[in-house]
């Protein structure tokens, strides 16, 4: 087989009519491997002939890839590789730096501006344009025109002509955005000049025009293959163009069509979206005719079906073909071997689905290799975790963004506590971080947190910073006294610092790197070592390095903007894997995959708007500008995208998967399938990839996957615990006993088991304080006046309520809604205590008393705390201050709500100090909403009160006799009517889960 003159011996570049020497490698075939096989060929037995040979390819991954390809042809035997260079036919996001240090040294060019420091140098012309922006917003802006020069640049845009793109017709915003955009034509080269330095795409549009003319004087002897580049950067083109005309040079394009007619490549020249497209401009540039590009193969290596290329060709014809799809003749049953297509509910079913592809064919193919191909980060972490819980290790190769890593997020977090003032939950989520030790071991540490949050953490938040933290712990919290001092001690220097009006960003990020390295330390390791240690860390420590060396000459900025400027520097870089987790298994991003090929391709988020993604938002400039200034359109990017989808089809085994919703809302499928779909429905193959069994199997999977069978399932039985006599409560609260009647479970899980729940984090006071701050204030003032009311009544109540509602009062809500009702209430209280206690001869407020039943188990202790007991000459009045719902007649008549009666059963047998016993005159429920009608008094059993007292003591006696009864269960609301409307139990219960079963048995 010929592998063609340039590698084979050398052309006269002399010589009249000397031809461009370009091949390509079909996109049926894997092209790295392919690549590898020719070279391999052509260098023969001759050890040194492969390292002679030079390699351009478009990314450091290609030259990663390559090298794997060469071992994996070797079969492990040891190489001397090609010199392998990658060039960077890279998107304007992901610039790379195009030659090393040597070469460029020998280019005599200054070096690419590091990425922060440009940055910072922008923001801060970004803020003398701007005046009134925050640092962080600047940094932003700055983000957005570092984008646009890269883009410019790349393009080979010439600056000069931004000056005439805004006719005086255009609206007057195009005119202001041309003014602030005089930062990159004037300002900026000057400042790159002072720096002594490049932007990184001029660097390497430089180098390459450098490196292109250092060949075009005197040619290489030695073999140059440019392999795998489309030609989507001018600079690289131009290379390409050289590489292909020197003597001893070759161009291998990727997966060119040289079957297309000259119709179909005319219209391909003139639709940037298409996959063709930079190949087409590349051809024409080379005054060279598709069909004459050689094809190269090499015997032995495999790849997919030609016939499914055909049919991907005939899918993405440009649009003004498509009406060549009505006479779509029949389709190779070769083009539909080993193509499907899974269409999943949502973006959760499809990453299962994809997990489950890829162990099947790990599983089932020894040796095989398998990859995901997706632009959706989200998928593509969702099937790390899936995998995860067979104990299969994969890494996304398009890496992940260092503001996601550990690293990031805790050096964010210390942040966020100290912005926060030490809040709750902005110091739990950084002290909660793997990362965070604080100097001490870490269990000691994780128990010391603990004990804080459940002290003084959880609930209504304490005054800002650790001295706020410190004062409303109890006195005798000694050991969480001394945490909150080791915390202070080593955050002081950051807290200090973002505390400060004016100070130099570099002490901001020092003071930063310190507080962080502080935290992270442990007893065994310094925090130097934990933090920075592993890929992401060494990223994160490489991060914070640069941006310390930026800041050096960065003005002072004020302390409180640090944290939204480190934001914003932080969600740029991103973590990429040295090497993956699994051999065989794989995750790569449209750049990753580009020439990769594995023998299950599985092409994941195929929805328009992710794959294509949609067109980025430019903020400079409209299309027609655009254009006028040089620069692609967007399209261009998505024939990109169609050139990644057109190579993954080539594999032997390709699945297509899509969600059909996500968030809830319906999606469409990605513009490339809508076309598959259409071809195939022309041929008559409407739904082939979807309808056979291999498309269908995988969802009877996921719908299986954590669904157990309903035979090991079995009966749901409700909690019906029995614990021992002795383990049961002696002692209940009359509000208890309402629960006991209503959910016994409650009561176990609290007494029996001890169970409490927590306080949620920085809680806003709700129902339940108000209803306390009321009780007390008017406990206070009960208390302070039992008999005579003061003539300033009003004055005095109102102090008792500024008191029971303390520093609540400064919450604006509280000041705004609650305070003007309790204001309301005490008018209201106020006249009806006038005109009640002409007749009393004795009133107590918040009166403890207990009441002592004989039991089958021993004594029962009823105890209760009276809201209000009114000693009259017919008797007692109890009452009860509800500040929200009031339970119902019917209610009390069932017994269901207690309170009262049971309070009057302990008040007849004297259970309350200082209250004599006596008969029952009324059981009341005081209702003090402090609206329109600001209280009113309900009486729950006039006339039957006695009759009401000896029905809820007799209950009670009979509840407490069953319970005494080891064979009682505590039962889960066993009447579903009755169960209470809340429960701090009820996820422990599960109500639904098995109410649930006992519906579908019913």
């Amino acid at each position: 087989m010929s592998v063609g003159a340039p590698l084979t011996g050398r052309r006269d570049a002399t010589a009249p009519g000397r031809r461009a020497a370009i091949a390509t490698i079909e996109a049926h075939l894997p092209f790295l491997d392919t690549l590898a096989a020719r070279l391999g060929a052509v260098t023969g037995d001759d050890p040194l002939a492969l390292a002679r040979i030079t390699v351009l390819l478009p990314t450091r991954r290609a030259c990663r890839s390559l090298a794997e390809a060469f071992l994996r042809r070797s079969e492990g035997r040891p190489l001397l590789l090609p010199r392998m260079q990658p060039v960077g036919d890279l998107d304007a996001e992901d610039l790379a730096l195009l030659a090393d240090e040597g070469e460029a040294a020998d280019l005599e060019l200054p070096p690419a501006i590091p990425g922060l420091r440009r940055r910072l140098r922008l923001a801060r012309l970004v803020r003398a344009a701007k005046g009134g922006l925050l640092p962080g917003q600047a940094a932003m802006l700055a983000g957005a025109l570092v984008r646009f020069l890269d883009e410019a640049q790349t393009e080979g845009a010439d600056f000069a002509n931004l000056a005439r793109l805004v006719p005086e017709d255009y609206a007057a915003h195009w005119q202001d955005i041309l003014k602030f955009l005089g930062i990159v034509t004037e300002h900026w080269p000057a400042m790159l000049s002072e720096l002594g330095a490049l932007d990184p795409a001029d660097r390497r549009n430089r180098v390459l025009a450098l490196q292109a003319e250092r060949w075009r004087q005197n040619p290489p002897a030695d073999p140059v293959i440019a392999a795998g580049l489309t030609g989507g950067v001018p600079a690289v083109a131009a290379l390409m163009a050289e590489v292909a005309t020197l003597p001893t040079g070759t161009v291998v394009l990727p997966g060119l069509d040289r079957g297309a007619t000259e119709e179909v490549w005319a219209a391909i020249r003139t639709d940037p979206g298409h996959p063709q497209h930079l190949l087409a401009v590349f051809l024409d540039r080379m005054e060279m005719a598709p069909a004459a590009v050689e094809a190269w193969a090499f015997p032995g290596v495999a790849g997919g079906p030609p016939a499914r290329i055909a049919l991907a060709a005939a899918a993405l014809l440009p649009a003004e073909l498509t009406e060549r799809w009505r006479d779509a003749g029949g389709i190779e049953h070769a083009a539909l071997a080993g193509l499907r297509r899974i269409d999943c509910a949502g973006p959760q079913e499809e990453a299962q689905v994809i997990a489950l592809l890829l162990r099947q064919h790990l599983e089932q193919k020894p040796g095989a290799t398998a990859a995901l191909v997706t632009p959706d980060r989200a998928l593509a972490r969702r099937v790390a975790g899936e995998l995860e819980r067979w104990g299969i290790e994969i890494d996304d190769s398009a890496g992940v963004p260092l503001n996601k890593t550990p690293p990031g997020v805790f050096l964010r977090l210390l942040l966020d506590l100290v912005a926060e003032q030490a809040a709750p939950v902005a110091l739990l989520a950084a002290l909660k971080h793997p990362l965070a030790a604080g100097g001490l071991a870490i269990e000691e540490f994780r128990a010391l947190l603990r004990q804080l949050e459940r002290t003084v953490l959880r609930g209504v938040r304490p005054a800002p910073g650790f001295t706020g933290i410190a004062d409303a712990l109890p006195a005798e919290r000694s050991e969480e006294r001394g945490f909150l001092a080791r915390l202070q001690r080593r955050l002081l220097p950051l807290w200090e610092a973002a505390a400060r009006r004016e100070v130099p960003l570099r002490d901001l990020v020092a003071s930063h790197i310190a507080a962080a390295e502080a935290m992270a330390a442990s007893a065994e390791e310094p925090g130097a070592e934990r933090l920075w240690r592993g890929e992401a860390g060494e990223a994160a420590g490489q991060f914070m390095a640069e941006l310390l060396a930026a800041a050096e000459d960065h003005p002072a900025i004020d302390g409180g903007d640090y944290p939204a400027l480190f934001e914003s520097l932080l969600a740029g870089p991103v973590v990429r894997p040295r090497y993956g987790r699994h051999p065989r298994l794989a995750i790569w991003g449209l750049l990753e995959a580009r020439l990769q090929r594995a023998d299950l391709m599985v092409l994941g988020g195929l929805n328009d708007g992710v794959w294509p993604a949609d067109p980025a938002e430019d903020p400079w400039m409209s299309r027609p500008m655009r254009r006028s200034f040089g620069i692609a359109p967007p399209e261009r990017r998505i024939g990109l995208s169609a050139h990644d989808f057109l190579m993954a089809l080539g594999a032997p085994e390709v699945v297509l998967t899509r969600a059909t919703r996500v968030a809830g809302t319906p999606t469409l499928p990605s513009r490339w399938l809508l076309r598959l779909d259409t071809v195939l429905r022309a041929a008559g193959l409407e739904a082939a990839l979807t309808r056979g069994p291999e498309s269908r199997r995988p969802l009877a999977w996921q719908a299986l996957l954590d669904r157990p069978h309903l035979e090991e399932r079995g009966r749901v039985e409700p909690p019906a615990p029995r614990p021992p006599v002795a383990a049961r409560p002696r002692a209940l609260s009359v509000t208890e006993i309402e629960t006991w009647m209503r959910d016994p479970y409650a009561i176990y899980a609290k007494h029996i088991l001890r169970l409490r729940a927590l306080e949620p984090l920085d809680a806003e006071p709700a129902a339940r304080e108000r209803g306390i701050f009321i009780h007390d204030a008017l406990d206070a003032f009960v208390s302070r006046f039992p008999r005579e009311l003061p003539a300033d009544a009003e004055a005095q109540l109102l102090d008792c309520g500024r008191r029971a509602f303390g520093a609540f009062l400064s919450r604006p809500a509280i000041w705004a809604f609650w305070w003007p009702r309790f204001e309301r209430i005490a008018r209201w209280f106020l006249a009806t205590e006038r005109e009640r206690r002409a007749g009393l001869y004795g009133l107590a407020s918040e009166t403890r008393g207990t009441l002592a039943l004989a039991a089958p188990a021993g004594t029962f202790t009823l105890r209760a705390k009276a809201d209000r007991i009114e000693r009259r000459a017919d008797g007692l009045v109890i009452a009860d201050y509800k500040t929200g719902t009031v339970p119902t007649g019917p209610t009390v008549a069932q017994g269901l709500a207690p309170q009262l009666p049971l309070e009057a059963a302990i008040a007849m047998a004297g259970g309350f100090a200082d209250v004599p016993p006596a008969t029952i005159a009324a059981l009341e429920y005081w209702r003090l909403s402090g609206l329109a009608t600001p209280g009113e008094i309900q009486d729950i059993a006039p006339g039957d009160e006695a009759a009401l007292v000896a029905a809820a003591r007799a209950g009670l006696v009979d509840l407490v006799t069953r319970f005494d009864d080891p064979a009682t269960p505590y039962r889960a609301a066993p009447v579903a009517r009755n169960a209470p409307h809340f429960s701090d139990y009820a996820h422990l219960e599960r109500v639904k889960e098995w109410r649930g079963a006992e519906e579908e048995e019913e």
